[in-house]
């Protein structure tokens, strides 16, 4: 708080007058940029089918992650959900539930879409940063197959990247299997 205090060239014991704790601050930060992503959703034109729509609000969500590069990091620590992104999510239940979706199916995708409904996703693995792109000989020996793996696929463009392996070509492989697959079920239903 007072690191904040200083930025914003106040007192600390003035904060205290607007917010009880630091953990306030950071769920109005969070706040803050759950209403952005609601407004770029919003500004996304609804198209003829509920995949097409969904795509385009979750790639215009994920543009006001890769502006704020360090949001998905403190989303993922807070204990209570903002409602502004609780707002997000209801506007994609009623997207699919407009094109017949049930409400069990439409819980499942939710699970199935994580964190990357949101235009973003969590790392499956994170070496930290400063690792070494070397890897010892008993790591390749116990894991071939991933130090395989890894060692030919580079993720090589700063700009489209929220984290060690979420880049926009893998963002969007995984959005558009899991949106093929709701889709496909829906046709079902």
């Amino acid at each position: 708080m007072r690191r904040l205090a200083e930025e914003l060239g106040a007192e600390a014991m003035s904060l205290y007058y607007h917010v009880a704790k630091k953990e306030d601050v950071l769920d109005g930060i969070v706040d803050v940029v759950a209403e952005e992503v609601n407004d770029a959703a919003a500004r996304v034109d609804s198209g003829p089918d509920w995949k097409g729509t969904a795509r385009r609000r979750i790639l215009a969500a994920r543009q006001v992650f890769l502006r704020h590069r360090w949001a998905p990091g403190l989303f993922a620590t807070r204990s209570s959900t903002s409602m502004a992104v609780l707002e997000y999510y209801d506007n994609l239940v009623a997207l699919m539930r407009e094109d017949g979706f049930s409400h069990d199916r439409i819980h499942h995708a939710l699970h199935a879409l994580g964190s990357r409904a949101l235009g973003f996703t969590q790392e499956l693995f994170d070496p930290g940063t400063g690792a070494s792109a070397e890897v010892p000989a008993e790591v390749a020996e116990r894991l071939p197959n991933l130090v395989g793996m890894l060692s030919e696929i580079a993720h090589d463009d700063p700009d489209s990247t929220l984290g060690w392996c979420d880049d926009q070509a893998e963002f969007e492989f995984g959005l558009d299997l899991i949106l093929d697959g709701l889709d496909r079920l829906r046709e079902r239903d």
